[in-house]
C-alpha cells in the first residue's frame, strides 16, 4: 500500500495498493484560498484502517502549507472539519 499521493491536476489525494486506487479524497477549487472537499471514498476491503483519516490529514497539511481554507461538502470531511480541533486552522 502506498502513502498518500496528490494529483493537483485531478484535484485528488489518493492511496494505491498494487496500482489500484483504494482510497481517495477529491476537491473543487473555489478560489486560490478555498478548496471544497466534495468526495471521500475508501474501498470496502480497506475500511476501518484509518485511510480516510490519513487522506484528511494530508489534505489539511497541504492546505496549511499553501494558506488554503477547507470546506467540507462530503459528510466525512464536514464531520472532520467540524469536530477535530486539529483542523480548526484550515476550516473555512
Amino acid at each position: 500500500m502506498s502513502k498518500v499521493q496528490h494529483h493537483p491536476q485531478d484535484h485528488q489525494f489518493y492511496i494505491e495498493d498494487h496500482g489500484e486506487i483504494i482510497a481517495e479524497m477529491t476537491y473543487s477549487v473555489s478560489s486560490e484560498t478555498l478548496y471544497i472537499i466534495d468526495h471521500t471514498y475508501v474501498d470496502d476491503k480497506y475500511r476501518g484502517q484509518g485511510l480516510a483519516e490519513d487522506l484528511m490529514s494530508n489534505v489539511a497539511d497541504y492546505a496549511r502549507r499553501h494558506q488554503i481554507k477547507l470546506f467540507g461538502l462530503c459528510p466525512f470531511a464536514k464531520r472532520q472539519l467540524e469536530t477535530k480541533s486539529e483542523y480548526a486552522d484550515v476550516k473555512y
